[in-house]
């Protein structure tokens, strides 16, 4: 090779011969926003490790976890133990600030409410991100990772593993081949939640952990007194911390009806439930969710269509023809298509579709193969050159979109006091229905007990507040005075 070639050169041209698209990591490149080089691990720092950080860490311990972050040592103590040579911080931007050029990427795997926080910041620094589901807490913070992605070009994952599965790929394939016809309702249920939904705020104030940093757990939210129920793990039930049944499954079980009907974002949002609590998320709830018609596919049309939601224990009318005793929630949930010509039954993950008719089509593969594990998939995307880049199961350009959509059934929740049918612009991320006086009431506490063997209802409910103002809240987060997100690009 002669010495007036550089290896970058080299590397590209017989990349682009080879496979006419290049697929080098950065680093091998040249070093650029910290990357490594390509025969080199990555320097990978994880934030919130004691829960799905940890299994997302140990699917990565081929690479170098050089930094662990996380706010409670005492859950955390099992991670520290297993990765000992990597520093620990409860503060992960006191991490960023001591490790930041020696971090080439990071996973978040926090409570629901620091995700986009948390990854912005990453971001904004130019490190790969893997951000464990939901992507975010609100619509807002999904479009604002989205565009920060694009901006700093920069490999992201949502950590919806079943992404990265067949099952995903086959629904794909099916319905882009027009097997099952037109697609105009959906139905997905949950067996969710499986930790306690539907609680008042407690009253008691309970002694603070010396290994948890409460402060920091609360992180952009309102400050509360902390009480045991609230961490580890149980933060899914509570508004403030987490986003309920439905953001904790949904980025599992709609991401097939999402990529398979090609989703954009919906018109309209309606949604009931068992009681509504000001601070937690209630025991069941359903969601519909109405899409516009999108562009038709050469063997399909994709006209409006409906996605209902159901979780809390239920589920759906089992459809015509399914056999009598069969079990349709599949590893916690199923999804079944309404097809013009078929129906189309999976379940969570997108796992083990199968046709109702029992028919098993023969059609093109249309979606790539993706033989690495979720977490290794985004490892490779993080080593290629972001010009040449194959992007991960579900980057931010489609997982912020489609978080879009999940939250949007949180939002459609703890809006049905309204009455109403909501009409959303999702370009503009607003309501367009909701009545400029309309106002809205939670309830604080349900305040039900017997007295003397007889019921006594006493609900606790919130001064009346102007529901767009309301609404808007729950769209764009305002943040804990010490708390900021970076501006929208």
């Amino acid at each position: 090779m002669s010495s007036k070639i550089s290896r970058r050169k080299f590397l590209e041209t017989g990349a682009i011969a080879a496979a006419g698209l290049t697929v080098v990591p950065s680093s091998v490149l040249g070093k650029s926003m910290g990357h490594t080089a390509p025969s080199d691990k990555l320097n990978i720092a994880g934030v919130g490790v004691g829960g799905m950080g940890f299994a997302n860490l140990k699917n990565l311990e081929s690479q170098n976890i050089v930094g662990l972050a996380d706010v409670d040592w005492k859950y955390s103590k099992r991670v520290f133990d297993y990765f000992p040579n990597a520093k620990k911080y409860y503060d992960y931007r006191k991490m960023f600030d001591e490790m930041g050029k020696s971090i080439d990427a990071v996973v978040v795997a926090t409570s629901d409410h620091t995700h986009a926080i948390i990854a912005a910041d990453a971001m904004t620094m130019g490190k790969h991100v893997y951000v464990q589901k939901p992507l975010t807490h609100s619509v807002y913070e999904s479009r604002l990772l989205t565009k920060l992605a694009a901006k700093y070009k920069v490999a992201t994952q949502m950590g919806n593993q079943g992404s990265s599965g067949a099952g995903v790929r086959q629904i794909c394939d099916w319905i882009y081949d027009g097997q099952i016809g037109e697609v105009t309702k959906v139905e997905t249920f949950t067996d969710r939640p499986i930790w306690p939904q539907g609680l008042n705020r407690p009253s008691k104030v309970d002694p603070i952990p010396k290994t948890l940093n409460w402060d920091l757990f609360i992180g952009p939210a309102p400050m509360r007194p902390f009480n045991q129920i609230y961490t580890p793990w149980n933060w899914r039930g509570w508004w403030d911390f987490g986003t309920g049944a439905l953001g904790d499954m949904a980025c599992h079980i709609l991401h097939p009806v999402f990529k398979g009907l090609k989703l954009g974002y919906p018109t309209k949002a309606q949604g009931t439930s068992t009681m509504l609590l000001t601070d937690s998320a209630p025991v069941a709830q359903k969601v519909k969710l109405v899409f516009p018609a999108r562009e038709n596919l050469p063997k399909v049309a994709m006209p409006e269509v409906e996605v209902h939601w159901y979780d809390g224990g239920i589920q759906p009318e089992r459809p015509a023809g399914v056999p009598a005793g069969k079990n349709l929630n599949d590893a916690g949930g199923g999804c079944i298509f309404y097809g013009t010509k078929d129906t189309l039954i999976c379940g969570c993950y997108g796992k083990d579709p199968w046709l109702v008719s029992g028919r098993v089509p023969n059609s093109p593969k249309t979606q790539r193969e993706v033989t690495l594990s979720h977490e290794m998939d985004w490892v490779r995307a993080c080593k290629e050159s972001p010009e040449n880049r194959v992007e991960t199961a579900s980057p931010f350009s489609e997982a912020g979109p489609f978080n879009e959509m999940v939250v949007m059934g949180v939002l459609a929740v703890r809006l049905q006091s309204l009455n109403q049918e909501l009409e959303w612009d999702g370009p503009n991320m607003r309501f367009t229905n909701i009545p400029a006086d309309a106002t809205i009431r939670t309830i604080v506490e349900d305040g039900f007990k017997i007295v003397d063997g007889d019921p006594r209802f006493d609900k606790k409910w919130t001064d009346p507040i102007n529901a767009n103002e309301y609404a808007q809240q729950l769209i764009k987060h305002n943040y804990r005075e010490g708390w900021k997100l970076p501006e929208m690009p």
